[in-house]
């Protein structure tokens, strides 16, 4: 049963000694941080962390590895818990330390944990997250190429974004039939824009996303209902040319559009 639980969950285990030291490297847990391990498996990271860090929290959904994760590594709180659902905004920051978030994220619930930790960002002080690598690409991807989406705008609204380094599939075990990459993400001291209207702004880019192939002008229109008229206006009173396409504006052109329609 495990096992068809772990396969459903796209759960590859971590099993490279030098990769797991690499992650953790990335955000240096020191003995004044709380680190919340998001699904350690079997515990390759977990290890790394419970020598590093004062206080190691870690999330497992499955039961089956829970219990033999608290024998090995009985410094750290395992937790029996779901990563897109639980409350990462009440974590307590140390009186002199950072919350760090470490994690080997599941390929099937990559995106909704992501999501759950963006929101947090009050919470958190830096992240090293693996995840499948055209995830990480969109996460990471700069205006003007195929990767760049709705996405890479989400996070980059309130997160510095690096990709930091690739994992190939035999550092898993099973190797999983896709490449792996590590974000290493902060939260900025304020949003890349001043949004007015924060709901409205994410209606704009998902509408301008959902027809990549449309120009800005007839994708947006179509998508949220408006004359093309009105959005050409908007457009232009931005400062955008409305025949450009959607990957070729950055967050604070999609900032002025969404505010001026």
């Amino acid at each position: 049963m495990h096992a068809t639980r772990r396969r459903a969950l796209g759960q590859h285990f971590l099993r490279d000694a030098g990769v797991a030291r690499a992650i953790v490297d990335l955000v240096a847990p020191a003995r004044g941080d709380l680190v919340v391990e998001i699904g350690p498996g079997e515990g390759a990271l977990t290890g790394e962390l419970a020598g590093r860090a004062g206080r190691v929290v870690a999330l497992e959904i499955d039961r089956g590895l829970v219990e033999g994760l608290r024998a090995r590594v009985p410094s750290v709180e395992v937790i029996e818990a779901d990563a897109r659902v639980w409350d990462y905004g009440a974590l307590a920051r140390p009186r002199d330390g950072r919350v760090l978030v470490v994690g080997n994220l599941p390929y099937s619930v990559g995106k909704p944990i992501l999501a759950a930790l963006i929101a947090a960002r009050t919470a958190i002080d830096e992240m090293a997250l693996m995840l499948q690598r055209e995830v990480a690409e969109r996460v990471a991807a700069a205006p003007g190429g195929k990767t760049y989406g709705s996405l890479s705008i989400y996070v980059q609204l309130n997160w510095r974004v690096e990709l930091a380094m690739r994992v190939p599939p035999g550092a898993f075990r099973p190797p999983p039939k896709v490449e792996s990459a590590v974000l290493r993400l902060a939260p900025l001291p304020a949003p890349r824009v001043d949004l007015a209207d924060e709901r409205r702004f994410e209606a704009v880019v998902r509408a301008a996303f959902a027809q990549r192939r449309k120009t800005l002008a007839n994708a947006l229109a179509s998508g949220l209902g408006v004359a093309v008229a009105t959005v050409r206006e908007a457009a232009a009173g931005a400062g955008v040319d409305p025949g450009r396409r959607a990957e070729t504006l950055n967050i604070q052109e999609f900032a002025e559009v969404a505010r001026r329609l």
